[in-house]
């Protein structure tokens, strides 16, 4: 067999061999950094033997497949300990993630002790450097091995496998896990792992299944990598909008109100005033949208029609039951069909389209409790949701004008760089799933990659991410703890139309269906605004803070003079405020800047006799004297433009 290895070289063998001994064949330190390997492109275990040609790529920790590879192992390593500590622990599931990996157990909660205890007893483990050795089982053996160990939850993963499934094992010494790898040769690969935190998690996350208990670890090859992962991490606490939002009194939450349904305080509720104020600006004025204000309910008959009943029922507040209540009505999770009958309300020619509606809507849904987390997944949240109504002659250069708009608004927040673009896609081997026939969609998909192409913006294809009407572009971004969230949407709908009657009279005099474009320019306020915490953490751009300038009076006597500077401040539209406590000058700095307040300025005798203050700012820290009418001029130009000055002073 000719074994094409990554460089392009080939290695030929006369009778079949495992990717360990290929390694080994090639050097033996290739060998020993070895964690797996991707065979044609599949990922596979040291342990696979191959038996024909392929191509052949072997990972080390360098390669994010075998960093996955160490950190699966590691989970494992976590899983012995614990039934070690704790043998009646019942183990569940235990993979890589990006960061690193967890395990679930059911068991009481850990404690911060409870992980120390864990982590030595891990390194024993490692240091006694057993071996994994895989091994398969027939399904009425797999599932009797795994009830005389007492591990219901494996039994029950076992149980659902697919008749025709390989049923493997990986055994380290005496443990024994069930488990499909790819994993180390030796636990003495682990060359440098810590376990972060223990949470709550519900038996394949239905929370109306098995409370669990969580152990978050993450694995490195080297101290080094490790200790810069958890310095990013420390970072990312800091960072954490859900922590630092309510520090800087941006929002809350309180239990009797309800999860995911957060309170935002007046600092954080100008803050999406000024974000909602400048869309809704930008769409009416410079795009040529028209608003809309419609219902926050309606009844099931409207969800019927447009499919959500069918496909979304589940996530969706429904209140009355369709047997015994006349009518029954749900929250909205969506605008798009209300709008389609502001379109319908009156006739419309071709001349007329396309039609641009936008709305600044609040929608809700009813998320699982174990997927909210602060303001990235609510179950109320506003959005910047618009519909476009066009001729299909229009579709292309519409699209292209709502990712347009999309580029720009991620631009003027300062995020460009954070985001990821992805073409979600149907998929055709779950068609229950969707409405439409299968060339439509393929159609309308091809579309979007030549737009995407044409405008050269790099993105990748995700199959079965698509709504159920239609496939769409989603522009995402990564919280600082790396999980990935949609912050931009961007739909290509050539079906719904049919299911509301939506026409046109066309210049013939026909009626012809539109196309429809969902989109939102700027996203769901609440996950932005977590975004923009994060992003900045807390030190907004000067043009979004709820508090701009704060004018500190070095005493009582210069109160006065303060207060007039803040009133000109305020007649130019600056969000300003006074410290008039009776407090020293050093320590009203101190908290202005803990405040991350973008300007303070600094008054007393000299600034009131000469109409000057003294400004000191978080981007170059003392700029000195200036005249009043001058730092006015200077402001109002840094808001008005939405200037973002990032050379800011270290504190």
């Amino acid at each position: 067999m000719k074994i094409t290895l990554k460089d392009g070289s080939v290695k030929e063998y006369g009778e079949s061999r495992s990717i360990y001994d290929i390694a080994l064949d090639i050097s033996e330190g290739l060998a020993r950094a070895a964690c797996c390997a991707k065979v044609d492109g599949r990922v596979a275990d040291l342990r696979t033997v191959l038996d024909g040609d392929c191509e052949l790529s072997i990972c080390t920790a360098r390669d994010e497949e075998g960093l996955a590879a160490i950190r699966h192992t590691a989970s494992h390593v976590l899983a012995e300990a614990v039934k070690n500590l704790f043998p009646d622990a019942k183990l569940t599931i235990g993979p890589s993630i990006d960061t690193g990996f967890y395990y679930d157990f059911d068991h009481a909660p850990f404690s911060r002790e409870d992980l120390d205890a864990l982590e030595a007893e891990m390194k024993k483990i490692i240091k006694r450097g057993a071996k994994l050795e895989k091994f398969t089982l027939p399904r009425a053996e797999a599932i009797k091995f795994m009830e005389e160990k007492g591990e219901p939850y494996k039994v029950e993963l076992i149980s659902d496998l697919p008749e025709d499934a390989e049923i493997s094992f990986y055994s380290q010494g005496d443990f024994v896990d069930l488990c499909a790898g790819p994993h180390l040769m030796s636990t003495k690969g682990i060359k440098a792992f810590k376990l972060t935190s223990s949470s709550m998690a519900y038996w394949r996350g239905d929370s109306s299944k098995a409370s669990l208990q969580r152990i978050y670890g993450t694995a490195y090859n080297t101290k080094e990598d490790l200790e810069a992962h958890l310095a990013r991490m420390e970072d990312a606490k800091r960072r954490d909008h859900n922590r630092l939002g309510r520090e800087m009194d941006l929002f809350t939450t309180v239990d009797v109100i309800g999860q995911g349904l957060p309170l935002f305080t007046p600092r954080g509720t100008k803050m999406i005033m000024k974000l909602q104020r400048w869309i809704e600006d930008l769409e009416d004025k410079e795009w040529g949208y028209m608003r809309t204000r419609t219902p926050l309910m309606a009844k099931s008959d409207l969800y019927k029609i447009s499919g959500h009943w069918d496909h979304y029922k589940e996530g969706m507040f429904v209140f009355g039951d369709e047997e015994n209540d006349k009518e029954v009505y749900a929250l909205r999770p969506m605008t798009c069909p209300f709008q389609y009958y502001v379109f319908k309300n009156s006739q419309k020619s071709y001349r007329d389209l396309p039609c641009r509606y936008s709305e600044t809507s609040t929608l809700f849904r009813n998320e699982d409790s174990g997927e909210m987390h602060g303001l990235t997944r609510v179950r109320q949240f506003t959005i910047t949701e618009g519909h476009l109504i066009v001729r299909p002659d229009q579709m292309v250069e519409e699209f292209k004008g709502c990712l347009a708009l999309a580029k720009y608004c991620l631009e003027t927040l300062g995020v460009e760089e954070d985001v990821t673009y992805h073409l979600s896609k149907w998929d055709p081997e779950n068609r229950e799933k969707y409405i439409g026939e299968p060339e439509v969609w393929e159609e309308t998909q091809q579309h979007m990659r030549d737009i995407m192409n044409e405008l050269q913006i790099p993105y990748v294809e995700d199959v079965g991410e698509a709504a159920f009407y239609g496939p769409k572009i989603d522009i995402n971004a990564k919280n600082v703890y790396g999980k990935e969230d949609t912050m931009i949407t961007i739909q290509w709908d050539a079906l719904l139309a049919e299911q509301f009657d939506m026409y046109y009279i066309d210049q013939n005099g026909d009626k012809v269906r539109p196309y429809i474009i969902h989109r939102t320019s700027m996203g769901c306020y609440e996950r932005t605004l977590a975004w923009l915490i994060e992003k900045y953490a807390g030190k907004f751009p000067t043009w979004m803070c709820p508090e701009q300038v704060r004018v500190l009076p070095i005493s009582e006597k210069y109160a006065d003079y303060a207060e007039n500077v803040r009133k000109a401040l305020r007649v130019a539209d600056v969000d300003a405020t006074v410290d008039n406590r009776s407090e020293k000058i050093g320590f009203k700095i101190r908290e202005a800047r803990l405040a991350k307040v973008p300007y303070m300025l600094i008054v007393g005798e000299k600034e009131e006799a000469d109409g000057l203050v003294s400004v000191r700012s978080r981007f170059a820290g003392d700029e000195g004297q200036k005249p009043l009418a001058e730092f006015l001029a200077q402001i109002c130009e840094e808001i008005r433009t939405k200037e973002i000055r990032r050379e800011e002073v270290q504190e």
